[in-house]
């Protein structure tokens, strides 16, 4: 062999054998481990969760109960211990429930005008309050933009007029015409419909209207007309500033609120995208009473520990997490004569997920290094309780929690070429889980929606806030066999008639073979973390690096 031959040899094989260096593979125990997660057992688990037999699984209800029931026990079979000091598995959540009676339709004046609009058709109002009566008589709205208050943004929607007393009209989302601010088309947490009516709390206004469009909501308005009737929750101790009424109109209701006062929502919308923004007042006024029935209810988190082999890395703690709760039963059946929220991709598949999960890590002949916590918790579905609950009151310091994965929905589809993760760039585990995606062969793709909030939307968001960094994927929509496209219409036809509706029911003929992939995925991620010497850590500048430096300084 001559020396050019020697060379080109070289050349070809030392990148190859590089590459082939570079692709992660699992140990033979957690590949062996990994395995337990199959298809007959997240489908039994599903069945079960989703099943008529437990109505929806809404906060507080007998169907709530026994799905807690139902996680401890299998927590308790898999061999994971309790988390809480009293040895109990399942973390009390205790909540108020608040039934608002609004009326049929209500009147907005301007001089001598009216509009009526009517309850549900074009407006949705729920209380602000737990309380008996809410009464609201002739109070003047505002157009207020989108509501925010970002001084790292030199933004302001109020510019210091005073909003007490007032109903503040405001727009979903946020700024996104500018990649410079808000972080462009991605939606913050500044776009979110509960930092809109927290934003409107601090002015000291009456209530807040937000004006609902699919695409700045990410979903259509049959979901706010199910997911804002029924009884509605708030934890019992929450300390968060309050209003009277909180609502939501329809686009076309905005425009004819709107006009009712001479002006153009057109117009007001562009001039919201500036910073020079003033609030603008619609010379429309309304008046509204709600009778509403207040109970205080509970619900509960239930949590499994698994501690670690390492005696220096054990009270560290990865952590799995999944909401166990769906929307309950409705007053209303609907065209099927259903009136059972089912929830079953969300979140009895995460759920389900969770418990497939649990199922490997329990087949490890050692435990990891760190400490595993499963977290299956309550009543996201009204504003991540549950997992603020937790976040407020952890049985583990959050110092001490190095991650948290979360599972909310799997693909039902097959199996893809790609996994979205929601949040990319935000923390150093990315490199994980593209790794274990490699080894897959399959490629991890930056968020496909970033325009809907997704990391702001799940239960992984109360840890952040609290330090923790977060991991949440969301299926591939190139589906292995299918033409291109065809993944992204079946999700959109989902979110069309599916989300939040009684028609999110187990279905047999799922195919799920992709979501076996998804969680083997996030499986082998968790071990990795929780098997691994480097700390989880936010990158530079994030927005939750403060508080995770925070709380690793004050960890005891």
């Amino acid at each position: 062999m001559n020396k050019c031959t020697w060379l080109m040899i070289v050349c070809l094989v030392l990148p190859a054998m590089a590459e082939a260096q570079e692709i992660w593979r699992p140990t033979k125990d957690h590949a062996t481990a990994v395995e337990q997660i199959t298809d007959e057992a997240l489908r039994a688990h599903i069945r079960f969760l989703a099943d008529d037999l437990l109505e929806g699984r809404g906060p507080g209800s007998r169907g709530d109960e026994l799905t807690q029931l139902y996680l401890a026990t299998q927590f308790q079979s898999l061999g994971f211990k309790p988390v809480l000091a009293d040895g109990q598995w399942s973390q009390s959540v205790p909540l108020v429930g608040v039934t608002s009676t609004p009326p049929e339709s209500v009147e907005f004046r301007s001089g001598d005008k009216s509009l009526t609009l009517k309850h549900r058709d074009d407006s949705m109002f729920v209380a602000g309050h737990p309380k008996d009566v809410i009464s609201i008589r002739d109070a003047e709205l505002v157009f207020v933009g989108y509501g925010i208050q970002a001084p790292e943004y030199n933004w302001d929607d109020f510019k210091g007029v005073d909003l007490k007393g007032k109903i503040l009209v405001m727009m979903n989302n946020d700024p996104e015409n500018d990649p410079q601010l808000f972080a462009g088309r991605r939606r913050l947490y500044y776009g979110r419909w509960d930092y809109k009516y927290e934003s409107a709390a601090r002015q000291g206004a009456a209530g807040a209207i937000i004006i609902h469009t699919t695409a700045s909501a990410g979903y259509p308005y049959q979901v706010i007309q199910t997911s804002w009737s029924g009884e509605e929750f708030e934890l019992k101790d929450s300390q968060a500033s309050r209003m009277d009424l909180r609502g939501w109109v329809t686009d076309e209701a905005a425009g004819r609120l709107a006009m009712l006062g001479g002006k153009s929502l057109d117009t007001l919308r562009a001039a919201a995208q500036s910073r020079d923004f003033q609030p603008v007042p619609l010379g429309v006024r309304m008046s509204i009473e709600l009778t509403c029935k207040v109970r205080e209810q509970k619900t509960a988190n239930v949590l499994g520990l698994l501690p670690g082999s390492d005696p220096q890395l054990a009270r560290e703690t990865v952590i799995f997490m999944a909401h166990h709760d769906h929307l309950g039963v409705a007053e209303r059946r609907d065209a099927d004569g259903d009136n059972i929220y089912n929830g079953a991709i969300d979140n009895a598949s995460g759920t389900a997920a969770l418990l497939t999960i649990a199922r490997a890590i329990a087949a490890l002949p050692t435990p990891p290094r760190r400490s595993i916590m499963l977290a299956a918790v309550g009543a996201e579905e009204q504003g991540l309780l549950g997992s603020r609950y937790l976040a407020d009151h952890p049985p583990i310091h959050p110092g001490y929690m190095s991650a948290v994965i979360n599972i909310d929905g799997i693909n039902h589809l097959g199996r893809t070429h790609d996994l979205n993760l929601i949040g990319n760039g935000k923390c150093n585990l990315d490199p994980i889980i593209e790794s274990v995606a490699k080894w897959q062969s399959r490629v991890v793709t930056p968020d496909y929606f970033p325009d809907r909030g997704y990391y702001y939307r799940s239960d992984q968001f109360s840890l952040a806030k609290v330090g923790v960094p977060g991991i949440y994927l969301h299926g591939g929509i190139n589906v292995i066999g299918k033409p291109d496209g065809w993944g992204k219409e079946q999700l959109d036809k989902w979110v069309d008639k599916t989300y939040h509706q009684p028609s999110d029911e187990y279905d047999p003929s799922w195919d799920l073979t992709g979501a076996i992939d998804d969680i083997r995925l996030l499986c082998h991620v968790g071990l990795v973390i929780a098997s691994g010497q480097e700390t989880p850590a936010w990158n530079k500048g994030d927005e939750f690096e403060a508080a995770r430096l925070e709380a690793i300084k004050n960890r005891q």
